[in-house]
């Protein structure tokens, strides 16, 4: 913490009034409408002329961001800058895969690279602070916001969070290309009764410390700038007021300086969740638990005199909370620099920024199924069909995208990028109907089987478009809409060769035309340079090796259905596949269509058995710093390059709170050539044996007894090395 920051901080208390107070925990809204509530251009100008604004969200461009800072600067009594906020979530100009899509790479390098190139672009237009990384942890596919997670590994997406908070931040706030992370939605927002988003969440203190709470914490002690409070109840108890979370457990237990900001009229709805009878007392209860920033609700503002005067707030949590507003505004440099110079805006992406973008968009996408070698492509192809309600849409950028960018720079489709790819074969593109449910084009579908039945191969591009994803984005059914379906059964029909390719902002539930589809690859939604990414690994020029961070049910009764679950007393048996007294459905296989961790490869690998450096280690020199070293050795055994993921998963036999069967401890990815070998270490600790208990003061335990340690490219790894923790 900088000396001269909160010398700073001590000497603007001292002369700020109590309203001067309140409005730097005010932010609004620009004229952009994002939700109910939503703030005029005017409103926010003539708050900042008052000198009562903290923050103004959705106001973007050099020169718009430079004129409303000139009003707070220059016309204001004590001259205090105003943070300008927006959500970059997966890249400004230049578009990346979604989160989800990201984290399917296996490699966070992938959203560390996307967080420095979008705060880039992003400061240069005036913008301080982003409402990113998302880290919610989710077994719900139903839930659109799963687009913007990293899926269901807590393991998995601490490793993310960090690494988007580096790509973001860098070493120094200050620096012209860096901007503010915030890490949201804090907490347990993943976990939504029903999949419906703004949901229940009831949740045990074991369940939200072991699953929930671990990437917030990895994004905390990468530095984090900011923290989000969720828009659910935490058993009960609404996130936004909720002391627990806010205060005893990052504030005080994890020693957060930072700022925490309330989500979009967070404050005002805990009136909604029945926990307020009014504005005055949303404000004091939220602001009373930790909430620092009000976004785009006003209660604060409008209440807190009163809420002072009858000690409802104390004067120190106000100047508390006042403090991390400036400590960021310090940290980012506005007091020195508050303009951007306009001239140095970075207004498109840049070739160089565009193959970063088409290079993590081929390292995310995952290969499902690949009967028969049908992919990659084979040389010599004189007719190319693409065809599906995807085949030339530029509608890939997916969710949460900068609406100037989707309008400037949308995605390359897959027919231009597949143009691009094979000159030499002739493409005929057929797009056919929608990929939203809508009413189908029976023409178009036709003309695209006759396309099919005449090409030499055939790419049929389905899936769900980015509007059916993201926020308030909830659907009770995850298969493909429309009759995208029928698509697919036609084409097959036909007898010649094709291969599927999904686009998504979640998991799918993938039913009978997974039979008649030779090869899939799934490409989520991609980003700006969709087409070129997938036509890299259609004819591959680049070999698939993304892994699932996510586990695709077998249909949606079955959720939720992942790989981290805990055992039962009566676990279905495999080897027993008639007992009907287990935890299995009648009507259904056992398990998801396709395992977290699962993803094909245009080559063939081995794992070898997990080799660990000793097999007995005592709990107190765990407890002091000692680590087991782990090496699994991994061997390309086909005829081509390729990447693989290696895998390391543990399970705590018997413990006092049962365990997952399965948490992810370690992965790394590697490239090999063909006949290629290479040995993979990990070092496993303290943290990665123990688990949190249900003591809310917050008690980390390490017990006594065996762990397996199971060694893989699949979370269905059987490679087996037991240790003794004794």
């Amino acid at each position: 913490m900088s000396t001269d920051h909160e010398d700073r901080i001590k000497q603007f208390l001292g002369l700020m009034t109590p309203e001067e107070k309140l409005g730097q925990l005010q932010q609004l809204a620009w004229a952009w409408d994002t939700g109910p509530g939503t703030s005029s251009t005017e409103e926010a100008e003539a708050a900042a002329r008052k000198g009562l604004l903290g923050s103004v969200l959705n106001v973007f461009g050099a020169a718009s961001t430079n004129a409303l800072q000139r009003i707070a600067v220059e016309e204001t009594r004590l001259g205090i800058p105003l943070l300008f906020g927006l959500d970059v979530i997966h890249g400004y100009w230049t578009t990346f895969p979604i989160p989800l899509a990201q984290a399917a790479a296996f490699d966070p390098a992938v959203t560390e690279t996307d967080g420095e190139i979008a705060a880039r672009e992003a400061r240069s237009n005036g913008v301080h602070w982003t409402f990113a990384p998302m880290m919610d942890v989710t077994h719900e596919p139903r839930w659109g916001r799963i687009a913007e997670s990293h899926g269901e590994d807590p393991y998995l997406t601490s490793r993310y969070a960090a690494a988007k908070v580096r790509g973001h931040q860098g070493t120094d706030l200050a620096a012209p290309d860096r901007i503010a992370a915030c890490a949201k939605h804090f907490a347990a927002y993943g976990g939504p009764e029903g999949g419906r988003d703004y949901n229940t969440v009831d949740v045990s203190e074991q369940r939200l410390r072991n699953l929930y709470l671990p990437p917030f914490k990895a994004a905390v002690d990468a530095g984090v700038a900011s923290v989000m409070a969720a828009f659910n109840t935490i058993s009960a108890v609404p996130a936004h007021a909720n002391p627990h979370t806010l205060t005893r457990i990052l504030k005080e237990e994890w020693g957060f300086d930072g700022l925490v900001v309330s989500d979009w009229t967070g404050v005002l709805e805990l009136i909604a969740h029945g926990f307020a009878e009014d504005g005055a007392a949303a404000a004091r209860r939220a602001l009373g638990a930790g909430v620092d920033m009000e976004m785009v609700s006003t209660t604060f503002a409008e209440f807190g005199r009163e809420l002072l005067a009858r000690d409802a707030i104390t004067e120190e949590r106000l100047d508390d909370a006042v403090a991390r507003v400036l400590r960021l505004k310090l940290r980012l440099g506005l007091f020195e620099r508050p303009y951007v110079d306009e001239s140095a805006a970075v207004t498109e992406p840049s070739p160089a920024t565009r193959a970063a973008a088409r290079d993590a968009a081929t390292r995310c996408m995952v290969l499902l199924k690949n009967d028969d070698q049908t992919l990659p492509l084979r040389p010599g192809l004189r007719s190319i069909a693409v065809v599906g309600p995807l085949a030339d849409s530029g509608d890939l950028l997916g969710t949460w995208t900068v609406p100037d960018a989707q309008r400037r720079f949308p995605a390359v489709t897959v027919a231009e990028g597949m143009r691009a790819a094979v000159p030499q074969a002739h493409i005929v593109c057929v797009p056919t109907g929608t990929a939203t449910g809508a009413a189908a084009d029976s023409a178009g579908q036709a003309e695209a089987v006759t396309a099919a039945a005449s090409a030499d191969f055939t790419v049929v591009a389905v899936g769900e478009p980015p509007a059916l994803s993201g926020e308030a984005a909830v659907r009770s059914d995850l298969e493909l809409p429309g009759d995208q379906r029928e698509l697919i059964a036609a084409v097959a029909a036909t007898g010649k060769p094709f291969a599927v390719v999904l686009f998504a902002g979640r998991p799918l539930v993938i039913g009978d035309w997974l039979d008649s589809a030779p090869a899939v690859l799934l490409a989520w939604h991609p980003g700006l340079e969709a087409g070129h990414a997938l036509a890299d690994l259609l004819t591959g020029a680049v070999s698939p090796g993304g892994k699932l961070p996510t586990s695709f049910p077998r249909a949606v009764g079955q959720i939720p259905v992942h790989y981290n679950h805990e055992r039962t007393g009566r676990p279905y048996d495999p080897a027993q596949p008639d007992e009907k007294y287990v935890s299995k459905y009648l009507d259904l296989a056992d398990g998801p269509q396709f395992p977290f961790g699962h993803g094909l490869s245009y080559t063939t690998f081995t794992t070898g058995e997990p080799s660990l450096s000793r097999t007995g280690i005592p709990a107190d020199q765990l407890s002091d710093g000692a680590t087991v070293e782990v090496t699994i050795s991994v061997r390309n055994t086909g005829d081509r390059a390729g990447d693989e993921v290696v895998q390391l998963y543990v399970h705590d036999l018997a413990a006092d709170i049962v365990q997952p069967v399965r948490r992810l401890r370690g992965f790394e990815r590697v490239t090999l050539g063909p006949g290629e070998s290479t040995v993979v270490l990990f070092r496993l600790g303290a943290e990665d044996f123990g688990y949190w208990t249900n003591d809310p003061e917050g008690v980390f335990v390490l017990e006594r007894g065996a762990i397996d340690i199971y060694a893989g490219n699949s979370s269905t790894a059987r490679k087996c090395s037991r240790l003794t923790i004794n």
